[in-house]
């Protein structure tokens, strides 16, 4: 449903600007928060730089960002949107038995 403006006077359209952009910053926040929750302070993060990628550990959630601290020792904050985690192959889960039982070939 589109809203008519054309009728709102200038303190009007001040008010309702000061609306929209309070509104979009508490989206953008609840989105940023939402991105973080994926991650947990000590996990392993990767991150695009210079044409490579850089690893290093979240050590603290920011307003905005992520500290991450890289393999060699630099201090990064991040955007969440910008993490992948790593995935360390020494804690990989057991697999699960299916129920099913494997027949034995003689």
């Amino acid at each position: 449903m589109p809203i008519d403006i054309d009728g709102l006077s200038f303190e009007e359209l001040l008010e309702l600007n000061q609306r929209v952009v309070a509104r979009l910053k508490m989206l953008e926040s609840m989105q940023t928060h939402i991105e973080m929750m994926r991650f947990n302070p000590g996990q392993r993060v990767s991150f695009e730089h210079g044409g490579g990628r850089l690893m290093g550990t979240l050590v603290k959630y920011n307003r905005k960002t992520v500290t991450v601290v890289t393999d060699n020792g630099q201090r990064w904050n991040i955007s969440p949107h910008l993490l992948s985690p790593v995935k360390d192959a020494g804690t990989a889960e057991p697999q699960r038995p299916t129920g099913k039982k494997k027949k034995r070939l003689r």
